[in-house]
C-alpha cells in the first residue's frame, strides 16, 4: 500500500499500511441473465474485478509483482483522521508529554488531505473540544458562526407548521456553533502535527493496487474509519463483535453550500425541518444553516433514513424537490450553488453499538456508531470517545514490564470508561428517540413520544425500544410500490446527479480495480432489478450504479462508474441482496469536499 521507493526515511519508519483484515469470498458463477422482461441464456458478464473476489494468483495483471511484504513498528496505530482518530492522537500526546514518555503515535487516512473526506451539516456541540483545548479560541479554532437563532418546522407541500424549539428538547443548539466540519478537522490535524504524531494523509488503511504495502506492527489500533468503516464491519466479523446488540441502522446525508443574496443572510441562524416532501412513514428531515465565514454562505441539506421502504425512492431527488418548497426557495433564489456532497450516518443509537474492545485494538467515533440521532450530532461524541480511548491505552502502552513491542493489547477499560461518561448518559437519554418513529403514526407518533418520555421525563423510561432489523431488509418488492415522479430539475434551485457530482471534486485513478465489489456479478440483473427494479440506480448519490442495455440487446446489465464515488457506503448498507462489498481504494482517491 506504500510503495516503499517514493518516501523519505523518516515516513519509511511509519505505517506504509495496515495488515488489512481479509474475508473469504466464493468464487463466481455463471448464472442466466433475467430482468423484468426478457430471459436471456448469455452468461452474466463479469463486472467485479477486484482482487478480493478474483484472486490475484489467476489474475495476469499481477504477473511479475513482487508480493513480499516489510514490517514496521509504532506504539499506537490510528486509522481514520476524523474528529475521533485526531482527537485521540492529540490525547496520546498530551499525555505523553505530561508524563515525559516517548510514544510514537502513527495516524493514515486515505484522503489526499486532512478533512478532504469529512462532510456533515454541521452544528457543532463544543463540549469535547473545551476538555481536550480549554484554549481552542486562543489557537484559533474556526468555530466562527455562534448559533444566534433556532427554528424548526414540520413542512406540508405548501406550507410550515412552526414548532417552539423549547430549552431542553434535542434540536435546541443554544451554545453551539455552525462549522464547516472539513476546516475544523483539518485545524484538529495542525494540532496533532504541532505535537508530534506523524500523519499521513492519501494512504488507505487496506493493500494497495499495484505494489505490497508495508505492515505495521502496533500494540493498539485504534479504528476511526467513519460510519460503516471498511475495516470496522470485517472486524465485526472476526471477533464477533456485534453478537449482543442490535443491528446497525443508517440513513444518508446529502449536503450543499451555496453562496446568497446578503440580504437573505442572517449568520448564525439554524433551521430544520421535517415532514414534506417525505410521507409520515420516511424517516428523515431537513438543515439550513447560516454561516458567518466572511460571505454570505449557507450550508443546507436533508437527511433519509435508509429503513426506507419504497424501492422508487431517490434521496437525492427528495433533496432537490424539497429546495423549492415556498419556505426554503426565497433563501436560494439568486444565489449560487458552490459545493455537493453526501455521506451515510449511524442512527441506531445505543442500542447498536458494538462490543469496543478486541485484542489488539478499539473501534472509536462514528465507526461503532456513536451519533446522537435527535440532535443531528456525532463530533462532540465522536471526539470524546477518541479521548477516552487515549487515557485507557496509554498506561498500557507506556507500560515497562511488556513482554513484547508490539503485542496486541486488550483494553476493556474503554468501554467501562466510556460507560461512565457523558457520552453514555446522552445517548441513554435519546435510546429511544429514533425507534419510537416505527409507529402507526410515524413521524407524529415519534414527536409525541419525544415530548412526553424526553422532554418531560428526560429518557428515564424503563424501557428500551428496537430497531426494525437491517435497512437492506427493508424495501418492498417494487410491484406492490407506487412509482414516484420527481419534477425535472430547473437549473437554478435544483439540479440533476452528474452536475452535482462534479461539484464534489470525486476523482479516482482509472486503471485501478474498482472499488466497489460484487460478491456475484449476477444477483443485480437476476434479483435485484428483477425484483425491486434497481433501486442502486436511486439510492446512490452519485450516478454510480445504472442498468443498461446488453450489447445483444436482449437484456440488462449492471454498470458500475467506479469514478463518480464520493465514499458515502450507502450501496453497501441498503442493498437488498447485501452483494455490493465497498472496499477501500487507492489513498488520496474519492471526493475532495475542501471544508464541505
Amino acid at each position: 500500500m506504500f510503495p516503499a521507493s517514493r518516501y523519505s526515511s523518516k515516513a519509511h519508519r511509519c505505517i506504509r499500511a495496515l495488515k488489512t483484515v481479509q474475508t473469504e469470498h466464493a468464487a463466481p458463477q455463471l448464472y442466466t441473465t433475467l430482468n423484468r422482461r426478457t430471459c436471456s441464456s448469455v452468461s452474466t458478464p463479469r463486472i467485479t474485478t477486484h482482487y478480493t473476489i478474483h484472486s490475484r494468483e489467476k489474475d495476469p495483471r499481477w504477473e511479475g509483482i513482487e508480493m513480499e511484504r516489510f514490517a514496521d513498528e509504532a506504539d499506537v496505530v490510528i486509522v481514520g483522521g476524523g474528529p475521533a482518530g485526531l482527537s485521540a492522537a492529540i490525547r496520546l500526546k498530551q499525555l505523553a508529554n505530561k508524563h515525559e514518555k516517548e510514544l510514537r503515535v502513527c495516524l493514515v487516512e486515505k484522503a489526499s488531505q486532512i478533512g478532504a473526506h469529512t462532510l456533515s451539516g454541521a452544528c457543532l456541540e463544543p463540549t469535547a473540544l473545551r476538555e481536550l483545548f480549554p484554549d481552542w479560541k486562543e489557537r484559533g479554532a474556526p468555530l466562527n458562526t455562534p448559533v444566534t437563532e433556532d427554528v424548526f418546522s414540520i413542512l406540508t407541500e405548501k406550507h410550515r407548521i412552526p414548532v417552539p424549539m423549547l430549552p431542553g428538547l434535542p434540536m435546541n443548539n443554544h451554545g453551539n456553533y455552525i462549522v464547516r466540519l472539513g476546516n475544523f478537522v483539518r485545524w484538529l490535524g495542525e494540532q496533532a502535527e504541532e505535537l508530534g504524531v506523524e500523519l499521513y494523509p492519501g494512504y488507505a488503511a487496506a493493500e494497495d493496487v499495484f505494489e505490497r504495502g508495508m505492515e505495521l506492527h502496533a500494540k493498539v489500533t485504534l479504528f476511526g474509519e467513519g460510519c460503516h468503516g471498511h475495516l470496522a464491519k470485517q472486524l465485526y466479523k472476526q471477533f464477533n463483535l456485534r453478537e449482543n446488540c442490535e443491528p446497525q441502522t443508517y440513513a444518508i446525508g446529502l449536503k450543499e453550500l451555496w453562496t446568497i443574496d446578503e440580504k437573505k443572510w442572517r449568520p448564525g441562524r439554524v433551521e430544520h425541518s421535517v415532514g414534506w416532501p417525505l410521507n409520515r412513514h420516511t424517516y428523515g428531515g431537513s438543515f439550513l444553516y447560516h454561516l458567518n465565514e466572511g460571505e454570505p454562505l449557507v450550508a443546507l441539506g436533508f437527511v433519509v433514513g435508509l429503513d426506507y421502504t419504497n424501492p422508487y425512492l431517490s434521496p437525492f431527488r427528495e433533496f432537490q424537490r424539497w429546495k423549492h418548497h415556498p419556505f426554503v426557495a426565497p433563501t436560494l433564489e439568486g444565489g449560487n450553488r458552490i459545493a455537493y456532497g453526501a455521506r451515510a450516518l449511524n442512527e441506531g443509537g445505543l442500542q447498536s453499538i458494538p462490543k469496543l474492545t478486541f485484542p489488539g485494538g478499539l473501534l472509536i467515533g462514528c465507526s461503532p456508531g456513536f451519533m446522537n440521532v435527535p440532535k443531528i450530532k456525532g463530533t462532540h461524541t465522536a471526539m470524546k470517545s477518541g479521548m477516552l480511548a487515549a487515557e485507557a491505552i496509554f498506561p498500557k502502552v507506556t507500560a515497562e514490564s511488556l513482554d513484547s513491542e508490539t503485542a496486541g493489547l486488550h483494553t476493556p477499560e474503554y468501554a467501562e470508561n466510556l460507560k461512565n461518561s457523558w457520552v453514555w448518559k446522552e445517548m441513554y437519554a435519546v435510546r429511544n428517540i429514533r425507534p419510537s418513529f416505527h409507529n402507526y403514526f410515524g413521524l407524529y407518533g415519534g414527536m409525541i413520544y419525544t415530548g412526553i418520555f424526553y422532554w418531560i421525563f428526560r429518557g428515564k423510561e424503563p424501557w428500551t425500544l428496537k430497531h426494525c432489523g437491517l435497512d437492506a431488509n427493508q424495501l418492498k418488492p417494487a410491484k406492490d410500490c407506487t412509482p414516484i415522479e420527481y419534477p425535472k430539475p430547473d437549473g437554478k434551485i435544483s439540479f440533476d446527479l452528474l452536475s452535482s457530482v462534479a461539484l464534489s471534486g470525486t476523482n479516482h485513478e482509472g486503471d485501478q480495480p474498482p472499488h466497489l465489489t460484487l460478491k456475484d456479478d449476477g444477483v443485480p440483473v437476476n434479483r435485484n432489478l428483477a425484483i425491486y427494479d434497481g433501486p442502486e440506480q436511486r439510492f446512490c448519490p452519485a450516478g454510480v450504479y445504472e442498468y443498461v442495455p446488453l450489447e445483444t440487446g436482449d437484456g440488462m446489465r449492471l454498470q458500475i462508474n467506479a469514478q463518480n464515488c464520493v465514499h458515502c457506503k450507502t450501496c453497501d448498507i441498503k442493498d437488498p441482496s447485501q452483494n455490493i462489498n465497498w472496499v477501500v481504494p487507492e489513498g488520496g482517491g474519492g471526493p475532495a469536499y475542501n471544508g464541505m
